[in-house]
């Protein structure tokens, strides 16, 4: 342990700065985008977060501390541990909205998809960087492709669809990492650009309804394309500095569904305007930009993999959710990063954050 504390001298700080500074700003999103939901429930959205963040600095540093060799060692653990949670959840989970993706444990409620993102990432990472001559074949990829195929037929069946579609990204970043030669890559992609038509006869009625109002918001105006239609005129009212801070008419007439956590971006551009929407964003390329720089820096395969499938998960949160919100992608809920509301989402990021600095640290 003493020898982990010496290896703090060697941090870079620009993670957990970053980290700190997107969530501060969030927090006065989230505080304008939940005001009247507090009025009207007395829950007070901004003080759970503040709770959650809390408990997951203290997840953060255990993470960064701790070897991530060590962590990427018990990946395989971890990995049957979260498909048993993930079939729990839908034997025994609590329904809302829905769909059945929470399971409660005394007087705590947590999502096991967030925690499944970072859990694949880890067990991607130990079996490529352990196989680094069997990924070259085309069974080598197979059993990575069944690595993430059994959790993310799990959380689509929740249903899920949003956080399912996020460990696609990952394998095929890691794969890149890894080097698998470029036929298996395009292979697998082919198999699942032919694949997709054949979802659209597993998919709900409501999925359904959002991959049509994504081509056509007007279909239904007041039903699946409500949310999208109001987002977007949220954001086009803001202009170039915003309404001010509780100033929203979208927000805080309550006009926008869901704007405390799917659609806080909504809330961004239409308080904070242009700039401020692209302060975020510019806050985001940075921190994604120097995740990048340790995936190069890093010559432990082991290490290099788990950044890269952490950098791409923060990539793709940000790109699809803003992408949603702003109606140039279809909407599958998902948050953006320490600035919506959700304690599982912002647990697991921050602890990849943590392991961000332990291969910073260790690289």
């Amino acid at each position: 342990m003493r020898k982990n504390f010496k290896t703090l001298n060697s941090i870079d700080w620009s993670i957990p700065f970053l980290a700190l500074t997107i969530f501060l700003a969030g927090l006065t999103v989230l505080y304008s985008a939940s005001f009247q939901k507090v009025q009207e429930t007395g829950i007070d959205f901004p003080l759970r977060q503040v709770g959650w963040f809390l408990i997951s600095c203290v997840v953060f540093f255990l993470a960064a501390l701790y070897p991530y060799r060590k962590w990427v060692h018990w990946a395989y653990p971890f990995y049957a541990v979260n498909i048993l949670l993930l079939i729990l959840t839908l034997l025994l989970g609590l329904v809302r909205f829905g769909a059945q993706r929470w399971l409660a444990v005394g007087g705590l409620i947590f999502q096991p998809s967030e925690l499944s993102k970072l859990v694949v990432t880890l067990t991607l990472a130990q079996y490529m960087g352990h196989n680094r001559q069997g990924i070259s074949s085309f069974r080598g990829t197979l059993v990575v492709v069944i690595l993430v195929g059994v959790p993310l037929l799990l959380i689509a069946a929740q249903p899920d669809l949003g956080t399912a579609l996020t460990l696609v990204p990952v394998l095929f970043s890691l794969f890149w990492v890894a080097g698998v030669p470029r036929r298996w890559i395009l292979l697998w992609m082919a198999a699942g650009f032919f694949a997709a038509p054949l979802l659209w006869w597993f998919l709900r009625d409501y999925q359904k309804d959002r991959l049509m109002v994504f081509l056509n918001p007007n279909v239904d105006p007041l039903g699946a394309g409500y949310t999208i239609i109001q987002s977007k005129i949220a954001i086009g009212s803001g202009g170039f500095l915003g309404k001010g801070w509780l100033s929203g008419t979208q927000n805080q007439l309550s006009f926008l569904p869901e704007r405390h956590t799917d659609f806080i971006f909504s809330v961004v551009g239409e308080e904070w305007g242009f700039a401020g929407a692209l302060i975020l964003l510019l806050l985001y390329c940075w921190f994604i930009r120097r995740m990048t720089q340790i995936i190069e820096q890093t010559h432990d395969p082991y290490g290099k993999l788990l950044a890269a499938g952490i950098t791409t998960l923060l990539a793709v949160h940000v790109l699809v959710n803003i992408g949603m919100t702003s109606g140039i992608m279809p909407v599958v809920g998902l948050p953006l990063p320490l600035v919506s509301y959700g304690g599982s989402n912002m647990l697991t990021f921050m602890i990849g954050f943590g392991l961000m600095v332990n291969i910073q640290m260790r690289r």
